[in-house]
């Protein structure tokens, strides 16, 4: 089924061919997904959250899977960004799919040189993880409170001047619109929300935790409200565009980010139980937009009647 322009998206001046996106920490670099289809069918690919230099990780075990999703405390393992660029972005340049460098930081200093690095590497656009709740030091020190939020987003702000740049928030705070509107405050172009929820399962017969690194990150169906709840908040808070995440499986999934507020989504657990679920969910969400008379699938964006 030819897409046509139904499902043309246009955020921060980036245009998408899809509003589907693989989602940070999910999709690989891209490249481990080149041999299950063609890249050509993916909006664009947000890949694994970089660093400034390569990164372990957390111990094994680090994945656990839950009655509706998943637990991961893969803790940002990457080869860091210069490998990234010199080894895995020549080969996402060969498709039209849109590239995304998500990316992380230790330290307030290690944010701004990455991001800094990535800013003059000509890629789409970038995405700040400050929300990870993986990294013992790190992520989660941005999240703790709007004004240390206000503090990374200022810093990086001021040298990233090619690309736009998307803050990733997370849902494990008290009240996120107040850290959406310290973002778009401090010149962020746009929000993705959500990250995941940190979680714990315990093994019965052990009495331990399955995680090596004892929680990890929650997602998958089980989120997927607290997600369409964020992006509603959200959406009438700040005026910049949010890209939703958060347990997206199907077409409707992505109708329903949609009306919610989001101008595109990002599909993450959902690969690991259908490599191909991406391409499918493109497919269906073009044809309910043809079988609802839908020019464009951003009419949909903030419909929701409250």
């Amino acid at each position: 089924m030819q897409q046509d322009n139904r499902l043309k998206t246009t955020i921060c001046g980036v245009e998408f061919s899809s509003p589907i996106i693989g989602a940070s920490g999910t999709f690989g670099y891209g490249l481990e997904y080149s041999p299950i289809f063609d890249l050509n069918k993916v909006g664009g690919i947000s890949v694994k959250g970089l660093s400034l230099h390569p990164h372990d990780g957390n111990p094994m075990p680090r994945i656990r899977e839950t009655t509706a999703g998943m637990l991961n405390a893969i803790g940002l393992q990457n080869v860091g960004v210069e490998a990234f660029l010199r080894d895995k972005l020549p080969f996402l340049r060969k498709y039209s799919c849109r590239i995304i460098a998500n990316f992380w930081g230790k330290t307030l200093e290690e944010y701004v040189q990455t991001a800094e690095i990535l800013d003059k590497s000509n890629l789409d656009m970038l995405e700040m993880n400050i929300s990870c709740p993986n990294v013992k030091a790190g992520g989660i020190l941005f999240t703790s409170h709007p004004d240390k939020t206000r503090e990374v987003v200022k810093a990086v702000r001021k040298v990233v001047k090619n690309t736009p740049l998307i803050v990733k928030l997370s849902p494990n705070v008290t009240d996120i619109k107040a850290y959406a509107k310290v973002c778009e405050e401090e010149g962020a172009d746009a929000i993705a929300a959500i990250n995941t929820l940190v979680g714990m399962a315990i093994n019965i017969k052990t009495r331990k935790p399955y995680l090596a690194n004892v929680t990890g990150g929650l997602s998958g169906p089980a989120i997927k409200p607290v997600g369409i709840r964020a992006v509603s908040e959200i959406y009438r808070t700040v005026k910049i565009p949010i890209i939703g995440i958060g347990g997206i499986t199907n077409h409707e999934d992505v109708v329903e980010y949609f009306l919610a507020g989001a101008q595109a989504v990002q599909v993450g657990t959902a690969n690991f139980v259908n490599n191909s679920a991406i391409p499918e969910m493109t497919e269906s969400l073009n044809k309910y937009c043809e079988e609802n008379n839908i020019n464009n699938i951003s009419e949909l964006t903030g419909g929701v009647i409250l």
